[in-house]
């Protein structure tokens, strides 16, 4: 049966009521057995989207393998900010690669687990690998696509956050035109990131018609959490992308990540979908599509667009993208509309 969201809501909020459901409807981060796979103590910011992104994902995955999960980090962000030596938050299996080397390390603990298992391992260990933008979309992008083309037993998840955090707010492939980061300011005749570069990472994993590929952000849980459930019913290469608001590069309120997570989604800016060997399958429809100035207004990294003379024509070119991918990925919800 396909995922049916739940449709109760406490009134006057999005938060779901979990404690009026049966227990096999709530959510993993309902359940108190939930394994915290990535604990406190870690050094994120106040509001880090990629840190709420990493929890929910992987407590889903070790939920859906029986706690029988093994994880590769990519260098950035979330291995800096969880594993300061000589500490750790993680309570799973983790390995720390290199950068831009995640998915073949990944694939090398996949290859050993499926020799264990000739030789007599009983237990069904599956294999996650898991970066930012910048160790997915740019550095790490000929060692996924290789997983992907040989099919790899991993799944892959991406912590989409726009940018190389870490060391600085600089500009990577996954970075929105327009936006300002340390390496594309704000000034000249067109400021911010420039259009027509960069990469839909998702649309490229769907290009190698791999078993599956999944888009989700961090304000639905339950989508995000189903998402990930399933993908662990494949056998095969495997890729979810996350969308990750980070309040330090992108200049807004850490109380707002949520918040525009969720505008990022209803505006069409980040479309959220589901694929399966190359052909779409499901998408999160918008019932109510705002404009692309809501999601764009409450952040600095697009303030420049909103000076004195507001740049029209960038928030023309801007909206023309968002609806473009309520086209493509069939967003629009008809009966609302």
């Amino acid at each position: 049966m396909s995922f049916q969201p739940v449709k109760f809501y406490q009134t006057g909020t999005f938060t779901v009521g979990n404690r009026l459901l049966v227990p096999e409807e709530r959510s993993v981060q309902a359940n108190m057995e939930r394994t915290n796979s990535l604990n406190s103590g870690h050094r994120a910011c106040q509001g880090c989207g990629e840190a709420l992104g990493a929890r929910y994902a992987i407590d889903a995955a070790m939920h859906a393998t029986n706690n029988q999960l093994i994880a590769a980090n990519a260098t950035g962000c979330l291995e800096v900010f969880s594993t300061p030596y000589p500490e750790t938050s993680w309570q799973i299996p983790w390995m720390h690669s290199l950068f831009g080397n995640a998915p073949a390390v990944a694939t090398g603990i996949a290859a050993a687990i499926k020799i264990k298992r000739q030789k007599g391992l009983k237990d069904d260990v599956r294999v996650v690998a898991q970066g930012g933008d910048g160790g997915t979309t740019d550095i790490g992008f000929g060692c996924l696509s290789g997983m992907f083309e040989r099919n790899d037993d991993v799944l892959y998840i991406c912590y989409d956050n726009g940018g190389y955090m870490n060391t600085g707010v600089q500009r990577s492939s996954a970075t929105p035109p327009a936006a300002r980061t340390a390496t594309t300011m704000p000034v000249g005749q067109q400021p911010g990131n420039v259009f027509g570069q960069g990469k839909f990472m998702p649309a490229i994993a769907m290009a190698h018609e791999i078993p599956y590929v999944a888009t989700a952000t961090v304000a639905d849980l339950r989508d995000l959490e189903h998402k990930v459930k399933k993908a662990m019913t494949f056998r095969g290469a495997r890729y979810i992308h996350i969308l990750v608001p980070c309040p330090l590069g992108w200049g807004a309120a850490s109380q707002d990540t949520i918040k525009l997570s969720r505008l990022a989604k209803e505006t069409g800016t980040f479309p959220v979908f589901e694929a399966e060997y190359g052909e779409l399958t499901n998408s999160s429809k918008i019932r109510r599509v705002l404009p692309v100035e809501e999601y764009l207004r409450p952040q600095k990294r697009f303030a420049h667009l909103f000076g004195k003379t507001p740049a029209v024509a960038t928030l023309v070119r801007l909206q023309a993208l968002a609806d473009k991918n309520i086209r493509k990925y069939q967003l629009l919800d008809k009966e609302a509309n």
